[in-house]
């Protein structure tokens, strides 16, 4: 008889969508995949439908558009918060790229997966709607979820209280359909000390300099490159780390920089060290989005640079005036300043520290990957007795 079979597909619209789901996949097939089929895989990504590979695409420039062009992004999540979820749906999934929902609608099916878990609305409405629809279970990795996020799935998941208790509001949403989980850090943050000095010295760092991580999502898009060309005339003992991410063309500029004799500066590109080098830091600085979880899950405050639409807005300022770990500064010279008086005085940051530890709690796959399986169990009781007699 066939396994259950458990689909994690990824999304890349930005990296806030791939990493959560990369850590509850973790947990959950180290815990459960033996006892079921389960599948990770890029959902836009050499699936032999040019239209749907096509739409993954559109993903990924509309996130650089975004970050470009911050009138762009407003608007385009404002307009989703006006037409609703439906009108939504219909223009993104349907009016955007013509065709391409039918055939993301027909991998899944190729696909025929039993339980869908995703952390993107685009493969939850696959899924929703193919003919044999399997469970559909939707994290939204956001504060407060929009229009998109709420299409229909069986469970839908927050990490954010505040969000949590909008979506509670809905007459759609009750105990059975949404749940409250932890945030979905990555996995390997665990294994990483969070005695600073250690990371440095494991990383080949100043260990007696104020060091700040620099990170404008996963593209390398805005404040990263004048933050940088001003901090490294600074005469400061300063470490500057500067995470490019795929901005291949950025990180070559910044390698150029003339950078004055107290600073340590490393421009970097696309790095698997990434929370190693947030962990070694002081500060933290980047734009709003899920990225500013990780600092905060080692106990660093973070300077938020920007946000790029209302989904951002609203992830800083949870940051901001929820968990209270984070400063919004938008001007790099008042940034600059603001590391000027970190230096001088450090004591300035115990209170965001402070704040950041005792919320590090609130992280952790487990929890959602054992939620996964209670639901297989309650759905799908007789393939599970099958699979134990065999």
């Amino acid at each position: 008889m066939r396994k259950i079979k458990v689909l994690f597909p990824e999304v890349e619209a930005g990296l806030g969508h791939i990493m959560p789901l990369r850590s509850v996949y973790e947990v959950f097939n180290k815990k459960y995949g033996d006892k079921v089929d389960v599948i990770k895989l890029n959902y836009f990504k050499n699936t032999g439908y040019k239209k749907l590979e096509k739409f993954g695409e559109m993903l990924v420039n509309e996130v650089k558009a975004y970050s470009n062009n911050h009138f762009r992004g407003y608007f385009a999540t404002k307009a989703c918060e006006f037409f609703g979820t439906t009108l939504s749906t219909v223009g993104t999934m349907i009016v955007k790229i013509p065709g391409s929902h039918i055939e993301g609608i027909k991998y899944m099916e190729d696909i025929n997966p039993d339980v869908v878990f995703s952390t993107h609305w685009a493969t939850n409405y696959y899924a929703e709607n193919m003919k044999n629809k399997p469970f559909t279970i939707m994290y939204c990795p956001d504060v407060i979820m929009n229009k998109l996020f709420m299409y229909h799935a069986d469970l839908t998941l927050l990490s954010m209280k505040p969000g949590y208790d909008i979506a509670k509001r809905y007459k759609k949403y009750n105990d059975e359909n949404l749940r409250l989980v932890p945030f979905l850090i990555r996995n390997e943050a665990y294994d990483i000390p969070t005695n600073k000095l250690s990371n440095r010295k494991k990383l080949n760092l100043p260990e007696d300099k104020f060091t700040i991580t620099i990170a404008e999502g996963g593209y390398g898009i805005g404040r990263l490159k004048e933050l940088c060309e001003k901090l490294t005339k600074e005469h400061l003992p300063l470490t500057i780390i500067a995470v490019c991410g795929k901005n291949e063309e950025l990180k070559e500029y910044l390698s150029a920089l003339e950078v004055s004799k107290e600073v340590t500066f490393i421009p970097l590109g696309f790095t698997d060290k990434m929370l190693e080098y947030i962990a070694s830091s002081d500060l933290f600085l980047g734009k709003s989005g899920n990225i500013i979880s990780e600092p905060t899950f080692f106990g660093i405050p973070s300077i938020i640079t920007g946000f790029a639409t209302t989904i951002e807005r609203n992830i800083g300022n949870y940051y901001i005036n929820n968990v209270r770990s984070s400063i919004k500064e938008f001007d790099v010279d008042n940034i600059i300043r603001l590391i000027k008086e970190f230096i001088n005085n450090p004591k300035l940051l115990e209170p965001y520290k402070n704040n950041a530890i005792a919320y590090h709690s609130n992280y952790g796959s487990e929890y959602t990957a054992d939620l996964i399986w209670e639901k297989i169990v309650e759905r799908f009781p007789e393939l599970l007795k099958e699979e134990v007699t065999q």
